[in-house]
């Protein structure tokens, strides 16, 4: 038989070492580790509840033109056996007819803002964008067929469409690290910076 060289002895011996930094225990290498580390996220960030309220949510319920197969007619997401939350056969949105929230009301507190239609429209709707990326989310691909089939037709011709201007917008500017979906950051998008008389920006 011959003899194993000692170089050889070696590198097997250094790849064991080696494996033991990648897990495992000191007694053996290709063993799980004793604790695994897996801290809570803490970089999670939310999209404006009063941008999604007054500028997101009047396009998903308006009547716009949609292009199915060369045919233009017109409805709106929120139509019957669309995203309607009775008859609805496309997705999450869930739309349906919801009160404004009046956030300047002392009594619009998060808690009881989170139980309103609004909220749940919202809750649902950001459920469909990848926060931070217009281009990944669902909330403007869809509308636009674009990688992704959607059974409502063409809406928006373009990512100049005005309306998919306002969902890119929303989308793209979450709210800043440490302030929740209410956060004052979002009344620089409107002008003026003013949520209840601004102008929703989508540029």
């Amino acid at each position: 038989m011959r003899p194993i060289p000692v170089r050889a002895v070696a590198v097997a011996v250094a790849l064991i070492g080696s494996l033991a930094g990648c897990g495992g225990s000191e007694s053996n290498p290709f063993d799980n580790p004793p604790e695994i580390s897996n801290p809570p996220a803490t970089s999670g960030r939310k999209l404006s509840f009063e941008y999604f309220q007054r500028c997101v949510y009047p396009i998903l319920q308006a009547q716009l033109p949609i292009n199915v197969n060369g045919v233009v007619s017109t409805n709106s997401c929120a139509a019957s056996g669309c995203h309607d939350n009775v008859n609805g056969t496309g997705g999450a949105l869930r739309i349906f007819t919801a009160a404004e929230v009046d956030l300047t009301d002392p009594a619009s507190t998060p808690e009881t803002v989170r139980a309103t239609d609004m909220y749940k429209n919202f809750y649902s709707t950001q459920g469909e964008t990848v926060i931070g990326s217009p281009s990944s989310s669902r909330l403007l691909n869809k509308p636009l067929i674009r990688g992704v089939l959607h059974g409502g037709g063409l809406i928006f011709a373009s990512e100049q469409d005005p309306n998919a201007r306002v969902f890119s917008y929303w989308i793209g500017r979450p709210m800043p690290q440490g302030q929740d979906e209410f956060g004052t950051a979002g009344n620089s998008m409107f002008t003026p910076p003013d949520p209840a008389t601004g102008s929703c920006n989508s540029d």
